[in-house]
């Protein structure tokens, strides 16, 4: 492909992970034979119009049945006008038709965002905010954006653009007659090759591999698949790999099959028997060893999957699964998507669990499945060292002599790993509960919880996590329970559920009581505080703070007393109890540097250049708040980045350099519009605004505040709406100070709870200047 194009294939656990900007091959559908002149012509009608530029916005739905050859139409097609394009092609197959899970619209935003250079960390979690972004960055691009394999219009409409320039292109089995009612999507219905396309398929496959077949034989031959390309392929490679074979015993072995499958369902019932039966002939042509390889295959939990998953499946050296994998793919029953790295087309996966189901002994299946299951489960645990570092290790059985888990040689290596088999380790949770293992089903989701990818969505582990709190349960394994209700408090903490997290964290903490675990209660301790932190119920979080910090000085546990202090120097600091807070904030900041924890001591950095800005002292504020963004920037995380320059804009201010304070807060709120974190977004506008006000640019400064205000309203920010309230007040008082009084008894209002030495200060300020 031409520099520029970035052609991702978001299946799940693809090779590509979703900061990978090396553009990668089409997949293999796009080396088919299929001409299909007419239907290129009108694709050709959908991309242009009277003038010949792309059309404003355009969808195209390629409808067929299976196996019609959709896939290889749309990819050819997108070979040939990619110079259309000239910011390139994004495509993912959202495997609508799948036996297993299929790729959700977020998964799918999520990969594309990656391709179009957004950091992991910074892809919003929220679908909303995700498909804002996502139509935000392709607002001035030309692109085009193949959508293959859909099943519903749900998996389509979040990955539509919303501006001009780009093309969508989708394929589906289904008509998907949504989007032409509501989205004006232009529908293209794809049937069967027609009939010297199908021989010319054959023909081309087979040449050089056997004499030249006759035509008649070959339009037999293509009748017999139902011209239908994907069994095409199969029984052109068949014929081609038995080259003295005569084509009329072929044809005669395959119009004997009688092995056919029941678990699908194609929609016609003469294609259907011709893929089945196609399926059928070639699987009882391969040798035993790769007949059982295929068949186990389909116990996989996802339809993508790698090299040593796959020999641990099948008890295999990973030399030997690989000679396997490579002659099932000649035979066209996988495809290749990298270098050690294998799918099912859905046809075929359906066809492989039929097979292990009809061809393998039930112990057979279960050692096959509980092996795979035990490989990821341990190379996840390997993972976890570099992900988790800090985090206790699962208690975990040796697995099977068969078993080889991978290690890892640094971070990057891991979270890779991690990024390429998000969905696989999510489905192996589903797959162990399924099948009734319940201690592999907790085990899976608790690991899976320390080794996941910083890339993906953090709305995924709470599904796996509750079922993996149900399997410790029915286990009645109470440490498991324990530990999932923390994973899940934690979880919906980052989600912003605090009610739920709260729940979670205190059934936690009575559990680790009922246990004697001190470690235990310490974490559950500190993670209730953040709740209440959360919440400025700072009395309560800072009491909880002290609670945890002495627990884990009984542990030893250096690294988590140290990054409780930090928490309650900012409950001190949120509260107005300076003296507290500094003492706080310089012993965080001694053992952060002791223990090289460089987000410990950008964190306690941060707040320390807030304190030094109470006490008067800009510079060394500032000196604080540089420190701190530097080492967001040295992480390259756009969370800490957009965080910290709140505190450095605010240093900026204290020194005079508004306009140097403007940049890092537009900077802030920019970061944290990607992140989907409305909140900060607001907070760092509320800023904004107050330097508009210090230039005395004070209509602009009212806009800005009147944006924090609604933000913070809808939220439910209430001590943040007060202060962007009493901004606006501030911002009115000259030229409007009746309405200017109606937002500070607004802002009174809202913060006659709160009674900490800061709120008082705040109340008494703001009373004082209604009296002016």
């Amino acid at each position: 492909m031409s520099g520029g194009i970035h052609f991702h294939d978001h299946a799940a656990g693809a090779e590509d992970s979703s900061t990978h900007t090396t553009p990668r091959q089409l997949p293999a559908d796009v080396r088919g034979f299929v001409n299909r002149t007419h239907e290129l012509d009108e694709l050709n009608a959908v991309l242009a119009d009277e003038d010949g530029q792309p059309l404003v916005i355009s969808v195209c739905v390629i409808a067929g049945t299976a196996g019609a050859g959709k896939t290889s139409l749309a990819l050819r097609w997108a070979h040939q006008v990619q110079d259309r394009f000239p910011d390139g092609q994004l495509y993912v197959n959202l495997r609508g038709y799948d036996p297993g899970e299929p790729v959700t619209a977020p998964e799918a935003l999520h990969r594309f965002l990656g391709a179009l250079g957004v950091r992991p960390r910074s892809v919003p979690q929220d679908v909303d905010a995700a498909a804002a972004l996502y139509r935000s960055l392709l607002a001035d691009r030309r692109m085009l954006i193949v959508l293959d394999n859909a099943a519903t219009v749900g998996q389509v409409r979040p990955l539509l653009p919303g501006s001009a320039g780009c093309l969508v292109v989708v394929t589906s089995r289904s008509r998907l007659s949504g989007l032409a009612v509501r989205d004006g999507a232009r529908r293209l219905t794809l049937g069967t090759l027609p009939q010297p396309e199908a021989v010319a398929l054959l023909r081309a496959v087979t040449a050089g591999y056997r004499p030249e077949d006759d035509l008649e034989k070959l339009t037999e031959l293509a009748g017999l698949c139902a011209r239908l390309p994907l069994a095409l392929r199969i029984a052109a490679e068949r014929a081609a790999s038995r080259p003295h074979m005569k084509l009329d015993d072929l044809i005669a072995d395959l119009r004997d099959e009688s092995g056919l499958w029941e678990a699908l369902s194609t929609g016609d019932d003469e294609e259907a028997e011709a893929v089945r039966t196609v399926f059928a002939w070639s699987y009882r042509a391969l040798p035993d060893s790769a007949a059982r390889l295929f068949r186990l295959l389909g116990l996989h939990p996802g339809p993508e999957f790698g090299l040593h998953a796959a020999a641990a499946l099948a008890g295999l050296t990973a030399p030997r699964a690989r000679q396997l994998l490579d002659s099932l793919v000649g035979a066209h029953l996988l495809e290749q998507t990298a270098p050690d790295r294998y799918q099912f087309h859905d046809l075929l996966r359906a066809y492989a669990t039929d097979q292990a189901q009809h061809e393998e002994p039930p112990e057979g299946r279960t050692a096959a499945l509980r092996r795979v299951l035990d490989w990821y489960l341990h190379t996840a645990d390997a993972a976890q060292s570099w992900i988790s570092p800090a985090e206790l290790h699962l208690e975990l059985s040796p697995p099977a002599a068969e078993v080889r888990p991978l290690s890892f040689a640094d971070f990057d290596v891991a979270v890779d790993w991690a990024e390429r088999e998000h969905t696989n380790l999510l489905q192996a949770v589903r797959v162990a509960a399924d099948t009734g293992d319940d201690r592999l089903a907790w085990h899976l989701s608790a690991v899976l919880a320390n080794a996941y990818s910083p890339s993906a969505p953090v709305a995924d582990w709470p599904t796996v996590g509750r079922i993996g709190l149900a399997a410790a349960c029915r286990l009645g394994d109470r440490r498991g329970e324990a530990q999932l209700l923390t994973e899940l408090g934690m979880s919906h903490t980052r989600n912003n559920r605090l009610g739920e997290s709260h729940e979670n964290h205190s059934a936690a903490l009575r559990i680790w009581r009922e246990l004697g675990d001190r470690a235990g209660e310490a974490h559950s301790l500190n993670l209730i505080g953040l709740v209440h932190l959360h919440r400025r119920e700072l009395t309560r979080a800072a009491d909880l703070f002290e609670q945890a910090i002495t627990a884990f000085r009984e542990q030893d546990a250096a690294h988590w007393e140290a990054t409780v202090l930090s928490n309650l120097a900012g409950a001190h600091d949120r509260a107005g109890r300076l003296p507290e807070a500094f003492t706080a904030a310089r012993r965080a900041l001694t053992s952060h540097r002791a223990l090289n924890n460089p987000r410990g001591e950008g964190n306690i950095l941060r707040l320390l250049s807030h304190l030094e800005l109470e006490q008067g002292e800009a510079e060394k504020a500032l000196a604080s708040a540089r420190d701190a963004v530097d080492i967001a920037l040295t992480l390259r995380d756009h969370r800490l980045e957009g965080y910290w320059l709140l505190a450095l804009g605010d240093a900026q201010q204290a020194n005079g350099r508004s306009a140097d304070a403007l940049a890092s807060y537009q900077r802030s709120a920019t970061l944290h519009r990607r992140l989907g974190n409305q909140s900060r977004e607001a907070l760092a506008w509320n800023s904004t605004a107050e330097v508009y006000r210090r230039l005395d640019r004070h209509e602009e400064a009212a806009h800005f505040h009147r944006r924090a205000v609604a933000v913070h309203r809808e939220l439910g920010d209430t001590w943040d709406e007060a202060m962007a309230l009493d901004g606006l007040a501030e911002a009115l008082f000259a030229d409007d100070p009746e309405a200017a009084l109606g937002h500070w008894t607004e802002a009174l209002a809202l913060l006659a709870d709160y009674d900490d030495p800061r709120a008082v200060a705040v109340r008494d300020r703001i009373a004082r200047r209604r009296t002016r």
